[in-house]
């Protein structure tokens, strides 16, 4: 039986939407059991029943405002605190939240900890690209403001695994976001990264990719620092968001003849949206880490939650991270050979 820590009181719909989700998720997952830390009397008000459902009650929780490493040092008891400590404990194999970023983050490698041999984890998320069913593996997505060049090697080598492993990409195409696909192009850090990719025999790397190419699907992993990559991911939401409001505006604004209009692509339009939402995917990863542990976005909905929890049972099926680790330390034994 698969066991999944959920921080039952993150979000801004917490935990009306985490527990809807979890529901959902349970009829398609009976493998799984689900653990569910924050308040009981408020979790239970969601549940249809507790068949592979064991309610951790706890009153404290962390705040979205709250300040990340002061809250997970100062709130011991906080849901999201107490999910992580199960999977440090081997009480739980993957933690999921849809709380505070920053925090999370901070739980994963202060409580979870980092897989031998890996600086810096990386926050990796899967983007949709236009008209194909699979999207691209980007990170990191903000995880680290500040990078070096062997951070990004590492991201490739751990994308590349992502995506093989879990994603069933065969061979995937790396690329290094820059802002041309020139070999010579980028600032001093994507230039160093560039020649430590390109010498890399563990990934298929492919080279510069630019930012407007990525939702063409350019690439299958994507690699760049932490505050480029947040930046992107915000763009591209932001731009899908706006596009769609857009659209509505264009069509109530346009009378009789656009409402008939819409209603005769209704179907295309749902395509649309559907094809611009990356929560399809599940959440982001904090990728580098011990055990899987996966954030989701604030304001998720149940089926976001579902989705999530989807993904995390692909993640404990293939048992990516402890392959993840056997890869990393066959590689130390390695240097340490040629050392």
């Amino acid at each position: 039986m698969m066991r999944i820590a959920v921080d039952a009181m993150g979000g801004d719909n917490a935990p009306k939407a985490i527990v809807e989700g979890v529901v959902l998720a349970k009829k398609n997952f009976p493998d799984i059991e689900f653990q569910l830390y924050g308040k009981e009397a408020e979790i239970k008000k969601y549940l249809e029943d507790e068949e592979n459902i064991k309610i951790i009650h706890t009153d404290e929780k962390i705040n979205s405002d709250d300040e990340p490493v002061k809250a997970i040092r100062r709130k011991k008891n906080a849901s999201m605190v107490l999910a992580a400590q199960a999977v440090k404990d081997g009480e739980a194999d993957a933690v999921f939240s849809a709380g505070n970023t920053g925090a999370l983050l901070a739980a994963g490698l202060f409580i979870v900890g980092r897989i031998k041999g890996i600086e810096r984890p990386g926050l990796m998320s899967t983007l949709p690209v236009m008209g194909k069913t699979t999207g691209f593996d980007m990170l990191d997505l903000g995880a680290n403001a500040d990078n070096k060049a062997e951070h990004l090697h590492q991201y490739a080598i751990l994308g590349s695994f992502y995506a093989r492993n879990v994603r069933k990409i065969q061979n995937p195409r790396v690329g290094l976001l820059n802002n041309g696909t020139e070999e010579t192009k980028g600032s001093e850090l994507t230039k160093k990264a560039f020649q430590l990719l390109a010498d890399e025999p563990a990934i298929n790397f492919i080279g510069n990719v630019e930012a407007r190419e990525l939702l063409n699907g350019a690439a299958d992993v994507v690699v760049t620092d932490g505050f480029t990559g947040n930046a992107v991911l915000k763009s591209i939401e932001g731009t899908a968001l706006n596009l769609m409001a857009l659209l509505k505006d264009a069509i109530n604004g346009s009378g009789t003849k656009g409402k008939l209009g819409a209603l005769l692509l209704k179907d295309s339009l749902y395509t649309l949206k559907d094809a611009l939402d990356y929560s399809q995917y599940g959440g982001a990863v904090l990728f580098g880490l011990k055990a899987p542990v996966v954030k989701t976005h604030g304001a998720t909905g149940p089926e976001a939650v579902a989705n999530t929890i989807k993904q995390i049972h692909t993640m404990l099926e293939t048992d990516v991270v402890k392959e993840l680790v056997k890869q990393f330390e066959s590689v130390q034994e390695k240097e340490i050979q040629q050392s």
